[in-house]
């Protein structure tokens, strides 16, 4: 997707989930035949005329200046991270999309999630491909698949494509729906930060492809990097539990984040947890 049309689009989805009257606007006369608000509307609502907001749908953006792109998200009620989108989408200029190097752990990385070795926790690159888990970390989020697949470099396993298109995964969380649109936002914002990564615009094509939820939940144009949140799982060995997932980022590898999967202390879920703890398998060097 180019990011003239990724503007347009997320314009028009931004503008579809606003009615006249959550903004103020006095209902438009005759029959509305558009979900949300009008481009006029929003026009007006941003002091731009009709047709250069137009011209901003159809995706010509080189002249919006820093003012009239806050206007916009004032007028859209963007949250902080939507606005951070809508700035990239408008102030990117489309390349040819590249092929980008494998992702590898860093060093320091590494010796983090030795440091973790008795909590689960498992490192995502930015396109939620998993480059590393510890054995916990494994037995909690994929025990279901083998161990050693991180080290498979471009076969290694991806958080998204987990999700959506492995039922294991998918029964893993009690509210799927919550978990999907976390992973979906945080891909938005993703795509909005490098728009001409090549892998993740094929990692986007299969899931639209395979997946009519992706899709649905793509459409929205919901962009919100993954933050620690709570999560009920069912797993199928200890049972249900409750756990956060936690998000650190490494100094040297912004990109990438290291997820920690933490319980409250004398819950039933660290029971739980302290269960899976002595069942799994011992921890393997990540060298």
């Amino acid at each position: 997707m180019s990011g003239s049309t990724a503007l347009g689009e997320f314009l028009r989805a931004r503008r579809a989930r606003l009615r006249p009257e959550d903004v103020g606007l006095p209902e438009w006369p005759g029959r509305r035949r558009v979900n949300g608000l009008r481009r006029e509307e929003l026009a007006q609502l941003a002091g731009v005329s009709v047709s250069y907001y137009t011209r901003l749908e159809q995706g010509h953006s080189e002249n919006a200046s820093d003012a009239i792109l806050d206007a916009l998200a004032g007028a859209l009620r963007l949250g902080e991270y939507e606005q951070q989108h809508l700035r990239q989408l408008a102030t990117h200029r489309p390349r040819r999309r590249r092929q980008p190097p494998q992702e590898r752990l860093d060093p320091l990385t590494r010796d983090l999630m030795r440091a973790v070795e008795t909590v689960p926790a498992m490192v995502l690159g930015r396109r939620t491909d998993i480059l590393a888990w510890n054995a916990l970390g494994h037995a909690l989020l994929a025990g279901h698949l083998d161990r050693g697949a991180p080290d498979h470099g471009a076969a290694r396993p991806n958080q998204a494509r987990m999700l959506f298109l492995d039922p294991h995964t998918r029964d893993l969380y009690a509210d799927w729906p919550r978990k999907a649109r976390a992973v979906v936002g945080n891909l938005r914002a993703v795509a909005g930060r490098h728009p001409d990564d090549a892998l993740l615009a094929a990692l986007i094509g299969e899931l639209s492809m395979k997946s009519p939820e992706f899709v649905d939940l793509w459409s929205d144009h919901r962009v919100k990097p993954c933050e620690g949140e709570t999560y009920e799982l069912r797993h199928p060995l200890v049972g249900p539990l409750t756990v956060a997932q936690q998000i650190l980022i490494p100094g040297r590898s912004p990109e990438q984040t290291v997820v920690i999967v933490t319980t409250t202390a004398g819950s039933g879920a660290a029971d739980s947890l302290e269960l899976l703890v002595r069942s799994a398998s011992p921890v393997r060097n990540l060298d």
